[in-house]
C-alpha cells in the first residue's frame, strides 16, 4: 500500500513537480493549491506526511502548521521556506514541524526530509504498540514494552488516560522482562506517579528486574507506588 502525503502550496508547477517527484518515492501524493484547503484535506485524508510552503495567499504555512497540530500534534509536517526565510523556519520548528527544506527544492534535502519524517512515524508507531492496557477483575494493566524515553511520554501519558477510564481501584504498571527506561524516562515515570498519587488513585508496579527495581528505589519511585501482590490475575 502507498504511504499518503499531502503538499500544499499556491503554485501550480510545484504541485506537478511533486507530484511525479513523490510518487519514484512510492507515495501516494494529495495536493491543495492554498493552507485552507490544505487544512481540509487533512482533516479528511489523515496523510502521514505534510508538506507545506510558507509562504502563500489565504492561509501561510505558519498558521496550516498550527491548524494541522491541532488536529493530529504528532502529525509529521515539513515545511518549505525561500532562501533567507531562517526567522520563518524557526518559528515553525519551535511548533513541532519535522524539517524545514529551502526552495528550489533539492532532491537530496527532500529526501532527507521524507526519512526523517519516516523514523518518527516509526518510532511513534513502536512506541504506541508498546503500551498495552488491559483488565481484570481487579484491576486496569498498563503493560509497558521497550524503553521508556522523553519520546515515550505522549504515549505513555494517553495509555494512563485509558487505564483511569476502566475505572478499577487499582492501576498496575507492568514492566515487560525486555523493558527498559533512561534517565528521562524516570523522570517521566516520576511525573506521572505523583499525578496518580495527587489524585488518589492506588498505583503499583509488577515486573521489573533486579537492576531496575534498585534504580527506582534510589530514585524514589518505589515510594510513590504501593506493595503489589503478584500475580493480580496477570
Amino acid at each position: 500500500m502507498e504511504k499518503k502525503i499531502l503538499v500544499i502550496d499556491d503554485e501550480q508547477p510545484t504541485l506537478n513537480m511533486f507530484r511525479l517527484l513523490l510518487a519514484a518515492y512510492g507515495y501516494e501524493t494529495l495536493t491543495a493549491a492554498n493552507g485552507a484547503e490544505g487544512v481540509e484535506a487533512f482533516e479528511r485524508e489523515r496523510p502521514g506526511i505534510v508538506l507545506t510552503d510558507i509562504k502563500m495567499p489565504v492561509m501561510d504555512g505558519i498558521e496550516v502548521l498550527r491548524r494541522i497540530k491541532d488536529i493530529d500534534p504528532h502529525a509529521e509536517v515539513i515545511v518549505i521556506t525561500g532562501h533567507g526565510d531562517m526567522d520563518l523556519a524557526i518559528r515553525a520548528l519551535n511548533l513541532d514541524a519535522t524539517d524545514f527544506i529551502n526552495k528550489p527544492v533539492q532532491r537530496q534535502a527532500l529526501s532527507e526530509a521524507l526519512s526523517r519524517a519516516e523514523e518518527r512515524i516509526a518510532i511513534a508507531k513502536s512506541q504506541a504498540e508498546e503500551l498495552v492496557v488491559e483488565e481484570t477483575d481487579e484491576a486496569a494493566i498498563l503493560r509497558i514494552q521497550g524503553s521508556v524515553t522523553a519520546r515515550s511520554e505522549p504515549f505513555l501519558d494517553r495509555a494512563m488516560a485509558r487505564a483511569r477510564e476502566c475505572g478499577k481501584p487499582l492501576i498496575v504498571l507492568h514492566f515487560a522482562d525486555n523493558a527498559s527506561t533512561n534517565g528521562a524516562g524516570l523522570s517521566l515515570l516520576t511525573r506521572l506517579l505523583m499525578d496518580s498519587r495527587e489524585r488518589g488513585e492506588r498505583v503499583c508496579i509488577q515486573g521489573l528486574s533486579d537492576n531496575f527495581r534498585k534504580v527506582f528505589e534510589m530514585v524514589g519511585i518505589s515510594r510513590l507506588v504501593e506493595p503489589c501482590r503478584e500475580p493480580l490475575g496477570l
